[in-house]
């Protein structure tokens, strides 16, 4: 569901990232903090923005805008209090939120892709391999040149044409490993394309021979 807060301005989250600058001690009470067209150029903002935020600062006796001196820390006790002020609990937690039911979500699909495979992967198992979408599966000895290497190091989509979709280690299954999945002794893997790509992994993966 949509937040009902909504997020901060330019400004104010300027001028709560120079109280947050203040706190963690880049500036002390009596230091002058950068002018205006310096901010404005830091921040990467108009110079209106920065005055506005300075504004909202000075409201609060944070700071004190002195003629010919620039902008000088005033009080770090009301700084706290402007960051008590600005602290918005309702929309941290209406963000937070927001976040679990994406990941909600997100988990749900995976899952949903995970079963897809499985059941693709259990299909495969009862039936000859035809089709050229069903998964060929393929078992990592002891000894064999690929152990240790990645997929994107071993270069094994270049070789085969085919891609790997699943991997069966120690009686888990991981789906889509990508491009990082280093190939272990005794993992199982499954690897769907063409016709043709069985035989171009079984000799990439085992040789001529076997």
């Amino acid at each position: 569901m949509p937040s009902k807060y909504e997020p901060k301005s330019v400004y104010q989250k300027i001028a709560i990232d120079i109280a947050n600058r203040i706190l963690s001690g880049d500036f002390s009470v009596g230091d002058k903090i950068l002018g205006r067209s310096s901010l404005s150029s830091q921040y990467n903002v108009s110079p209106e923005t920065i005055r506005r935020a300075v504004t909202l600062l000075s409201e609060m006796d944070v700071v004190e805008v002195i003629r010919g001196s620039g902008i000088i820390v005033k009080s770090v006790d009301n700084c706290f209090k402007f960051m008590n002020k600005f602290k918005d609990i309702g929309f941290i937690n209406s963000s937070k939120d927001e976040i679990l039911e994406l990941l909600d979500k997100r988990n749900a699909i995976e899952k949903k892709v995970e079963e897809k495979i499985s059941e693709l992967i259990d299909y495969s198992d009862r039936f000859v391999n035809t089709n050229p979408f069903m998964p060929f599966e393929f078992k990592i000895y002891k000894g064999l040149n690929i152990i240790g290497k990645t997929v994107s190091e071993s270069n094994f989509w270049q070789n085969t044409n085919a891609t790997i979709v699943g991997i069966r280690r120690e009686g888990k299954l991981i789906i889509s490993p990508g491009p990082c999945y280093v190939f272990k002794e005794g993992d199982v893997f499954f690897a769907i394309g063409e016709e043709n790509a069985y035989s171009k992994i079984k000799r990439f993966i085992y040789g001529e021979n076997k």
